[in-house]
């Protein structure tokens, strides 16, 4: 099973607009993310998301190329300072391949806990739009498969 765990797209300062939707360069470098991995036949069953815009624009981005035909849902526990454990156990249970769409700190967390078994080790640096694919083994052990940030994304001038 794969899981996706991305830090919404950049944003709107909030003294700009208090919903905090992506910014015009936050979208476009999600829409880039979005291509890349489209082209590298990324695919996954669901996508969710923490429910705030940001996350919420970031997730119908990304899932009309990776899980085309499904809508993003929102689902507690990826708000951005959500205690991880109940998000460990919830993904204890999937078989299928989903990307969850949240916020700094909790995918930080989230990431170092699978992968680490301790949420305070960092072992994955975000910065807005950045997708981190795990991988859980027979033996139920997360392992990072790879990660990009959009900067690897962009199109060349």
């Amino acid at each position: 099973m794969r899981l996706y765990l991305v830090q919404h797209g950049d944003a709107l300062p909030e003294r700009l607009d208090p919903e905090r939707p992506l910014s015009a360069a936050g979208r476009q470098e999600v829409e880039a993310v979005a291509r890349l991995l489209a082209g590298a036949h990324a695919r996954v069953a669901h996508v969710v998301h923490s429910g705030k815009l940001r996350a919420q624009q970031t997730a119908e981005l990304l899932a009309t190329a990776l899980a085309p035909g499904t809508m993003p849902e929102a689902m507690a526990g990826l708000s951005p300072n959500d205690p991880v454990e109940p998000m460990v156990r919830t993904i204890a249970d999937w078989t299928s391949d989903v990307m969850l769409v949240g916020h700094l700190p909790s995918m930080g967390k989230l990431v170092a806990r699978l992968v680490a078994g301790d949420e305070r080790k960092p072992v994955a640096a975000f910065v807005p739009g950045t997708v981190v694919c795990l991988e859980r083994d027979e033996a139920n052990r997360w392992t990072i498969a790879w990660m990009v940030r959009p900067a690897l994304a962009a199109r060349p001038d």
